[in-house]
């Protein structure tokens, strides 16, 4: 056939109706929320060259499908509303309605299984449950697959937050919109997408960790994997452990005992959920530029390995994300619990104590950005604390206090500078509020303090006014304090008369001592 041919061809199927099916991104279903006070991108697809246009509240807005057949209009603002709305797209003789559409408060709620576990895993779920009826919070579950290749869409649903399906809305998202929207009284949007399991790397776009000489080399391991991958012989040891696993649990029932842990199953590296780039791919690029406030992150234990590095790989991610966006939108961080053997040493130098200086640098340093501490919120033996309610309540301050302009002190003391006096050493904290106090009563316990020899003691640690005084008869000569510099530094009590704990820190750079 030659090219006029095809040109008839192409000419005849557009004149006898062969069009694509008018679809809206997953985003756009009903029950969702849209982001009040901003335009509102609402995009889909079509036949290329095709009119769009997009109705709601009394307003219409019109674009033209690109070649691709993707077609957006940007709505104008509108203020919060919680009378249910139809969102009505036409395109020629086709049309979609959204139905009982909010107007609100969107926040995109991601991170690894502490952000994925739901309110049914969390502590005091039978008093959870049936106080659970909110209506006007929603939740968008991003479904969870990995892709190597950018998507253009998602797999996702909205939810209404109900007794009957709270159960299975992230808790650390649920908790931390319920706080928002008792105290802005405006209908929330959560967009969980999250993984457990899963490294920053898997959530940044793949360009972006050209930079980062640890990521290319976990990129290239895993490449060299793929390489010698047999897809086949995978799959059929898969359908093996996943039968024996399904017979286990049979006996399980049958005998009243807790069912056996599900097998990991072997995929091919480049559908990997832990490939670099991969969620980001499939679970983040769908949803740019839906209208959103802003962002809430809980992840970093399959990072912990890697500490040193994290702080630059999540600043990187959080630019990316706003550079997508258009904005510099609001980016909310919990900072790692209490978690493993509990503290026996002055200080001890470990992997967890060096990420949650990573997350402060982060709140210190990354603009319109902070963090939740949750170092008393944690549990020695379980890296999954069931205490969501006081992770969501204590990110849900940073946004009220620092996005929503709220009269509240956003989170707990954290470090600002130190001076020596008289033998001692002068600590000085921001977000002090109302002032410092030791929860539980003095003393003030697990600080440590070290001179030039760099031999750290137990800290005799006293708060005079709006500083903390530390020192020890063992150091004469002090130069460095740290508090709370472990993986779990039980009674750690520095907290503001909000009763807001402070942030572990230090006051050096030195590297961690040889073990």
């Amino acid at each position: 056939m030659n090219v006029k041919s095809v040109f008839v061809v192409l000419a005849v199927a557009w004149a006898t109706g062969c069009s694509a099916e008018l679809k809206l991104a997953a985003l756009f279903s009903d029950g969702m929320v849209l982001q009040r006070q901003q335009p509102v991108p609402v995009w889909g697809w079509t036949d290329p060259g095709k009119e769009v246009t997009v109705s709601i509240a009394g307003q219409e807005q019109r674009a033209t499908a690109d070649r691709d057949g993707k077609f957006m209009v940007r709505l104008k603002g509108m203020e919060a509303s919680s009378q249910p709305r139809i969102l009505l797209v036409k395109c020629g003789a086709e049309s979609a309605e959204v139905k009982d559409v909010l107007v609100g408060e969107v926040w995109l709620c991601a991170g690894q299984s502490n952000m994925q576990m739901g309110v049914n895993g969390a502590g005091q779920f039978d008093k959870e449950k049936p106080a659970a009826n909110h209506p006007l919070i929603r939740m968008f579950f991003v479904g969870m697959t990995a892709n190597k290749e950018v998507q253009r869409d998602c797999i996702g649903r909205w939810e209404v937050c109900s007794p009957e399906t709270v159960g299975a809305f992230s808790a650390t998202a649920y908790f931390f919109g319920r706080e928002l929207h008792k105290e802005l009284d405006v209908p929330v949007g959560l967009i969980r997408s999250a993984w457990g399991g899963t490294r920053i790397e898997a959530w940044s776009p793949l360009a972006s960790l050209d930079r980062f000489p640890a990521a290319q080399q976990l990129k290239q391991e895993q490449d060299a994997l793929a390489a010698t991958f047999n897809e086949a012989a995978s799959e059929a040891n898969n359908a093996k452990m996943m039968a024996a696993w399904s017979n286990r649990v049979e006996q399980a029932k049958a005998g009243g005992q807790k069912w056996p842990e599900k097998p990991k199953l072997k995929v091919h590296p480049h559908k990997a959920s832990n490939y670099p780039a991969n969620l980001y791919n499939a679970m983040i690029h769908p949803l740019v530029p839906y209208g959103i406030r802003g962002a809430i992150w809980y992840q970093g234990e399959n990072n912990a390995y890697q500490a040193p590095l994290y702080f630059g790989l999540l600043e990187n991610m959080v630019s990316e994300w706003r550079r997508d966006w258009g904005s510099e939108f609001p980016f909310y961080a919990v900072q790692l619990p209490n978690f493993k053997i509990p503290q026996t040493q002055p200080v001890e130098d470990s992997d967890w104590a060096l990420m949650r200086e990573a997350f402060l640098q982060f709140h210190r340093k990354v603009p319109n950005a902070g963090m939740a501490v949750t170092i008393d919120a944690g549990m020695e033996k379980n890296i999954h604390p069931t205490n969501k309610q006081t992770v969501g309540r204590r990110l849900a301050r940073q946004a009220l206090a620092k996005t929503y302009g709220k009269a509240v002190v956003p989170g707990g003391p954290v470090y600002r500078s130190m001076h020596k006096e008289d033998g001692k050493i002068v600590v000085r904290f921001d977000d002090i509020g109302a002032g410092l106090m030791a929860r539980g009563g003095e003393p003030l316990k697990r600080f440590a303090i070290a001179g030039e020899d760099r031999r750290f003691a137990v800290a005799q640690a006293t708060i005079v006014g709006d500083a903390v005084e530390v020192s020890s008869p063992e150091v004469p000569d002090p130069v460095a304090v740290r508090y709370a510099w472990a993986s779990n530094p039980t009674g750690c009590n520095l907290c503001n008369k909000d009763g807001l704990p402070a942030s572990p820190f230090r006051t050096d750079d030195w590297p961690p001592a040889e073990k």
